[in-house]
């Protein structure tokens, strides 16, 4: 059994999970229907009323024509100490030079604490390269599962957050 918690009690634990665990499985869907999945480092803006995600990334014509016919994507993370946590999100490319420094920027710092890294050497040409590309991802769906909650939680261990219906519709206006 899953407990469906607010965003800010399952923060702390996502930031804890997504810092130690920091590459992510990402998931997308083809047209055909078949997923395919590949592994990175997407960084993650938590301190917020709802989070946000960004991916640098190449603009590879599979990752393109995937979201194109289904812009929904999982990122799934995991250790072997069962810290684990899938964010289901919306993705969509953005060309807003802000946004692009911004999250160059959030890769050098790293967003959470230990996720990231110095993306010059993937862009030499930095953030206005147009190499440089950048996907935005709305998280619609949050589950985290903690080992310690795993063994004093039994079957009411795993927690979940999902945006209620105001932050939903600041995400997809006019749905």
């Amino acid at each position: 059994m899953t407990t469906t918690v607010s965003y800010p009690e399952l923060r702390d634990d996502l930031a804890a999970v997504l810092s130690k665990v920091r590459y992510a499985t990402m998931t997308t869907v083809d047209p055909k229907g078949r997923p395919r999945t590949r592994v990175l480092i997407a960084v993650w803006e938590l301190d917020r009323e709802s989070p946000i995600g960004w991916l640098a990334t190449f603009r590879t014509p599979v990752k393109e024509r995937h979201l194109a016919a289904n812009p929904h994507t999982t990122f799934s993370y995991w250790d072997q100490s069962q810290e684990t946590a899938a964010i289901d999100a919306i993705a969509s490319w953005t060309d807003d030079p802000g946004e692009r420094q911004h999250v160059w920027d959030l890769y050098e710092k790293g967003s959470p604490r230990a996720v990231g890294y110095p993306p010059a050497p993937y862009w030499p040409g930095g953030p206005d390269s147009s190499a440089f590309q950048v996907l935005k991802l709305e998280p619609y769906r949050i589950q985290v599962l903690r080992r310690t909650d795993l063994l004093t939680g039994g079957p009411d261990a795993s927690r979940l957050w999902t945006p209620d219906r105001e932050q939903r519709q600041r995400m997809s206006p006019g749905e």
